[in-house]
């Protein structure tokens, strides 16, 4: 079934992108990339020899998690599709501008809200009997991965590239939100190597011969949690650095923008609500000041010429 999802999602994908294309507009082809890496990522977490050893092996299922609630939700969102989506007809352009512009999806992306129910679902799925649970019912399994992929896809749509949400965080409050995701991954992965205690037995039951030990086992999985986790936040707070550096983004936002520019134009620029606007203003300011008189008792030969006079 999840072969088939990702079979349909990909053909809409590109019958979007071939769209574009007949109307003379084309679709880059990094975004295109990253779709197909997308996918690729979804198979392995879903349908290889590591989603299988997942069922036996915590250390293999926590890969698999991380595959799930970072890796392919980053991929996704530099794939765009909300984007690919509403270019694509004046249709969809209403459809999605709707969506995306409603009260519950402006909720659902907010750091406010994804960081802790990003802390929710780790420490949930991880310290708790939720891991024995899904050992027990295939449908667990089946709501944890549904569970990972929104979760992950929530906290990074509003924070990497620039996929269409309807507004931007400025780019310093998109790394601080990365590091706020650190600190549950640190705290599940270090919990798990510190226990004494074996989380969900159902592991160690189904290990194969070769494996580790149940508690080495679970070590292990805290490490990768732990070490993996962060590393990956790691690299996504460089790519909002490399973005933030690109875009020569150096202000918190519009209000700090617009008080630069009061300031350094003058008190009577309230109504400057842009870089366009203030740079205008600005022009306007040097040519009347280029235009007024000079004053009378001093000539342009007495300003510019420091020669010693002759008595």
């Amino acid at each position: 079934m999840a072969t088939a999802l990702i079979a349909v999602l990909t053909a809409a994908y590109v019958l979007c992108v071939l769209v574009r294309l007949r109307g003379g507009r084309p679709w880059p082809r990094s975004c295109l990339l990253w779709w197909f890496a997308a996918v690729a990522t979804t198979i392995v977490a879903l349908n290889s020899p590591l989603a299988t050893y997942s069922g036996n092996l915590f250390w293999a299922h926590m890969i698999v998690h991380l595959l799930l609630i970072t890796v392919i939700p980053a991929l996704l969102v530099a794939a765009a599709p909300i984007r690919l989506i509403r270019s694509s007809s004046a249709r969809t352009r209403t459809a999605v501008t709707s969506a995306v512009s409603s009260t519950p999806f402006q909720l659902l992306t907010r750091p406010a809200v994804t960081v802790p129910l990003y802390a929710a679902v780790l420490v949930t799925t991880h310290l708790t009997g939720f891991q024995q649970a899904m050992a027990q019912h295939m449908w667990i399994h089946h709501a944890e991965t549904v569970l990972y992929l929104v979760t992950g896809y929530l906290l990074l749509l509003p924070l990497l590239g620039n996929e269409y949400v309807g507004r931007h965080l400025v780019f310093p409050l998109r790394a601080a939100t990365i590091i706020a995701c650190m600190v549950p991954d640190a705290i599940v992965g270090v919990t798990l190597m510190m226990s004494p205690h074996i989380i969900a037995p159902a592991y160690s039951r189904s290990r194969p011969d070769w494996g580790p030990t149940a508690l080495a086992d679970q070590t292990a999985a805290g490490a990768i949690m732990w070490v993996a986790g962060d590393g990956l936040m790691m690299v996504l707070i460089l790519v909002i650095a490399r973005e933030w550096v690109a875009t020569r983004e150096s202000s918190f936002g519009g209000w700090l923008d617009g008080v630069r520019a009061r300031a350094t134009i003058g008190a009577n620029t309230a109504a400057l609500d842009d870089d366009a606007a203030a740079l205008d203003a600005y022009n306007a300011r040097l040519a009347a000041l280029h235009h007024m008189p000079r004053p009378h008792h001093q000539s342009e030969e007495s300003v510019h010429d420091d020669r010693p006079h002759r008595r």
